[in-house]
């Protein structure tokens, strides 16, 4: 599902006009150090998994859901790597969305990648060294995610 009920109903009351959601991504690695990556339909850029929670949704909770559906991977979370505002981004049908984005590192824990909803037209698995073009700001998630642990990076 693209847009989940909630959106859909505030839609119809604010148009396109702009919305502040909270949105999950997941750099998810597998036992060899690959990363899962889905081809998004919307814009058919490669991207991490992520997507909107739904009201009074746990981060860590949300972003694994939001892995099974697109993947069929069932991930982990392990650890906090960011937190930030990312957007806004104009949508093809004209929605506004900007969002408070906690992107966390996950490990892979078992499932098969594949497209398991219509949010992806392709999804695979890709070494750190051979990545495809990926949407902005995303390349930056997955060096701070296998960077040594530390902190959870966030702008003061």
């Amino acid at each position: 599902m693209p847009a989940p009920d909630f959106i859909l109903n505030l839609r119809k009351k604010v148009g396109n006009d702009l919305l502040w959601l909270p949105g999950v991504r997941g750099v998810v690695v597998d036992g060899e150090g690959r990363i899962l990556l889905a081809r998004r339909a919307d814009n058919g850029q490669w991207a991490l998994v992520s997507g909107i929670l739904e009201p009074g949704e746990q981060p860590a909770r949300g972003l694994v859901r939001e892995i099974v559906e697109e993947t069929a991977v069932v991930a982990e979370v392990e650890h906090v790597v960011s937190v930030g505002a990312v957007g806004p981004f104009t949508y093809p049908n004209g929605d506004v969305c900007e969002f408070l984005d906690i992107v966390f590192k996950c490990r892979y824990v078992s499932g098969t990648a594949r497209i398991n909803d219509d949010e992806s037209l392709a999804v695979g698995w890709f070494a750190p060294t051979d990545l495809p073009e990926l949407m902005a700001g995303h390349l930056t998630s997955i060096r701070r995610a296998l960077a040594p642990a530390g902190t959870a990076h966030f702008e003061a």
